[in-house]
């Protein structure tokens, strides 16, 4: 248990940004999935979920939850599985 009242701050501080996180990273992953599954289905309106889901990704970067790179890749992968519906 922390000792001082900066670190006890700290603590409630850190606790409220996992929380937030962890919140973030789930919607990134369900409009990930929904991009995916409207790609599968072939969905008329896939290109919209997938532009959503980009725009997820591209907000999480700037929010500092996601490493660019790795929101890159997820772009990447979705734009690839969208190009061959087409």
């Amino acid at each position: 248990m922390a000792n001082t009242r900066s670190a006890i701050k700290r603590m409630k501080q850190n606790e409220k940004r996992r929380q937030r996180n962890r919140a973030a990273r789930s919607t990134i992953r369900s409009s990930v999935k929904n991009a995916r599954t409207a790609i599968d289905a072939k969905s008329a309106d896939a290109k919209t979920v997938v532009h959503d889901a980009i725009r997820t990704l591209d907000q999480a970067v700037s929010r500092g939850i996601m490493h660019r790179n790795t929101a890159a890749r997820k772009k990447s992968s979705l734009a690839k599985k969208l190009n061959t519906l087409s």
